[in-house]
């Protein structure tokens, strides 16, 4: 997948490439997903941020490559928002899967920290 650009916005079309989707893709995420909710604007226009592209791309993971059907990617999404605001669990069993979220989250973690950091 492209690097995601030093940029605030995104326009549907910027963020469908960033994701490898098509935009009517992205617009029917935002009605499965309600965390998915990019800024709208004028004629409801949609501005996606970072953390947005993020998001839509852990969405893309679990659906195509994880193969979670849009019910269990949201229990997934669901519980990686439970279980990263809950007190330090015992280690997964060190699984592919695992580590992979663990991955994922903690890159999702240190993108909304560096738009933190630059006063977004």
């Amino acid at each position: 997948m492209p690097e995601i650009p030093d940029k605030r916005y995104f326009s549907i079309s910027e963020a469908a490439v960033l994701c490898g989707v098509k935009a009517h893709v992205l617009r029917y995420w935002e009605q499965e997903f309600p965390q998915l909710d990019p800024l709208k604007r004028r004629g409801n226009r949609r501005y996606y941020q970072q953390h947005d592209i993020l998001l839509a791309r852990r969405i893309r993971a679990l659906l195509y490559a994880d193969g979670y059907t849009i019910q269990g990617a949201r229990e997934q999404l669901h519980r990686g928002v439970a279980e990263a605001g809950s007190e330090p669990a015992q280690a997964p069993s060190g699984t592919a899967s695992s580590d992979r979220r663990l991955r994922y989250l903690r890159q999702e973690l240190e993108a909304m920290l560096d738009l933190c950091r630059q006063g977004h």
